[in-house]
């Protein structure tokens, strides 16, 4: 299929973006932002997405800190336009802390999406599989947004609503992600059909290890088993003063499996969903165990 009629609107900067947007919704028409278009495009061509007009911001990548990754004290800020691909390479810029980013990105599809798609791009999309809005409900990011109002900092808490549902507005445009909880011990594993393919079940975690060899605690993030990306502190609360080792984290995993209440589609049931959630909850906590040293 081909995508529905559209008109095409190129923006120069982020105030020409804004202005783009909010007119456009104004005049009752239904905008969208494109960015790398890695994910609204197929949705379009699908039409499973329709909007009236595209905000190109594909010149934004020119803009002083929209591609950059830095750091502001113990948090990591990344340019909503860095692709995935620019993140997967950055490793030593990223430091020990925030290293699951870089390692999280070769699930992000194949190299010719990697290196078109954005951040921003993807946090926006909203995706219940999507390795960033997983990372950001892990390490506490913060999104920036720009509109008509001004800028704004959403919270990944507060970020994802449901399918494809996100806080940021159609006049808002997502300028940078901080991100604000370090974690040298920390980990995303997925299972999908293929490589390359959207995630069946995807977890992430984190662990925070005590000094006498004990876990102060950790989080347990999933992906693909509710219409938005899920912490769950049921299998959370099992990690509090445990220690680590292959039966902790299996019991997390069983925890996390019982909490949560998946949908069956044509990807799996719901009990497969469940069955990979144990398994790939455990296995992302013994990988986050082994790294960073103990």
């Amino acid at each position: 299929m081909k995508p529905a009629a559209f008109a095409y609107h190129r923006a120069h900067d982020v105030a020409d973006a804004v202005g783009l947007l909010s007119d456009l919704a104004g005049q009752g028409r239904e905008p969208k932002a494109i960015a790398g278009g890695q994910s609204l495009m197929p949705m379009m061509s699908f039409r499973l997405a329709r909007p009236s007009d595209l905000v190109d911001l594909g010149r934004l990548r020119e803009l002083p800190g929209m591609t950059e990754i830095g750091h502001a004290g113990p948090a990591l800020r990344i340019g909503a336009m860095t692709t995935h691909r620019r993140v997967e390479l950055a490793a030593r810029e990223l430091g020990p802390g925030f290293a699951v980013l870089a390692e999280a990105m070769r699930y992000v599809g194949h190299l010719p999406i990697r290196s078109r798609g954005t951040v921003g791009g993807s946090l926006v999309h909203g995706d219940a599989t999507a390795e960033w809005c997983m990372l950001a409900l892990l390490l506490d990011a913060v999104i920036v947004a720009e509109g008509p109002n001004g800028r704004r900092e959403i919270p990944a808490g507060e970020m994802f609503y449901g399918f494809y549902a996100t806080a940021v507005e159609t006049d808002e445009i997502v300028t940078e992600v901080r991100f604000t909880r370090a974690a040298p011990k920390a980990a995303l594993t997925e299972f999908s059909r293929r490589a390359g393919d959207f995630a069946t079940v995807a977890a992430a975690v984190t662990l925070e290890p005590r000094a006498d060899g004990s876990l102060d605690g950790g989080r347990v993030v999933l992906g693909g088993v509710a219409p938005a990306p899920l912490r769950v502190p049921e299998a959370e609360a099992v990690l509090a003063g445990g220690t680590p080792g292959p039966e902790l984290f299996a019991a997390c995993g069983r925890a996390a499996a019982e909490a949560i209440d998946p949908r069956g589609d044509a990807q799996g049931s719901a009990d497969y969903r469940r069955a990979l959630t144990r398994t790939l909850v455990a296995r992302s906590l013994g990988q986050a165990w082994e790294r960073g040293g103990r």
